[in-house]
């Protein structure tokens, strides 16, 4: 008896895989005439909406660089004297690290499979700060 069982499981599970098989992708996935790059276009450039607007302001503080000291009004010996910003910044120039953006598609998570909707990330190329060499070249080529 418990063989049986498992024989019209077996055959009963082979079924409903060879139903699976049967779909047609177009059918379920259809393929219409936007593209992915489209889409990227109009989600980082064309849209009006407040999000594309806060992922350009995000991506304008992450490039701004270092942050400049104030300026005194008095400049008759800060520009001939040697301090240690002024020798480190004309030494030794910040290579370019660009910033790559990444999407995490929605996902469950953990044990209990919790769900996590989807999100973008912006993080640096580079894990650390890079400096040129004296005289190295660091203008774009």
């Amino acid at each position: 008896m418990p063989r049986n069982l498992i024989k019209h499981g077996l055959i009963a599970c082979l079924a409903l895989q060879s139903l699976g098989c049967a779909s047609d992708k177009e059918k379920v996935l259809p393929h219409g005439p936007v593209t992915m790059l489209d889409l990227w276009e109009a989600h980082t450039q064309g849209a009006s909406s407040g999000r594309s607007s806060s992922l350009a302001a995000a991506r304008a503080t992450v490039k701004q660089g270092p942050i400049a000291s104030s300026q005194s009004t008095d400049r008759s010996a800060t520009n001939y004297s040697r301090t240690s910003e002024n020798e480190i910044n004309a030494q030794f120039k910040r290579l370019p690290n660009p910033d790559l953006v990444m999407f995490v598609f929605p996902h469950l998570s953990g044990s209990e499979e919790v769900p996590i909707p989807g999100y973008s990330t912006i993080f640096s190329m580079h894990s650390r700060v890079k400096y040129a060499l004296p005289g190295e070249r660091t203008e774009d080529y």
